[in-house]
């Protein structure tokens, strides 16, 4: 296992950040730049340290718990008699027997 690994250095430089930020829609200023840069320099040298810890004959994981996911069974319930009476009659708003919403997608909008 440890002939497959690769190693990437990346230097972490102001342009990267700004590059980042772009990206993100985010706005530094010189002094917030300086200090990000230093931030995302050390993060990538501590995760750089992991690449040193021997993980041979480690299987590979996506999970480190062991736990099946637990779903209830998907299964209508229909709202028949009292139920749906007492349903419908704290809807704020209905129309022809049915909950009315607001519209939440609308096709005119850019995408």
């Amino acid at each position: 296992m440890a002939e497959n690994r690769r190693y990437i250095c990346v230097e972490i430089t102001k342009d990267t950040i700004k590059h980042v930020a772009t990206l993100s829609r985010l706005a530094f200023n010189e002094e917030e730049l300086g200090k990000f840069t230093d931030q995302m320099g050390s993060i990538i040298n501590m995760a750089d340290q992991l690449s040193e810890v021997d993980t041979e004959g480690v299987e590979e994981t996506v999970q480190v718990v062991d736990r099946d996911t637990v779903f209830r069974e998907d299964k209508p319930e229909h709202w028949q008699g009292q139920n749906r009476e007492t349903l419908m009659a704290n809807v704020p708003e209905k129309a022809n027997g049915y909950i009315k919403v607001p519209v939440i997608i609308n096709k005119d909008e850019d995408e």
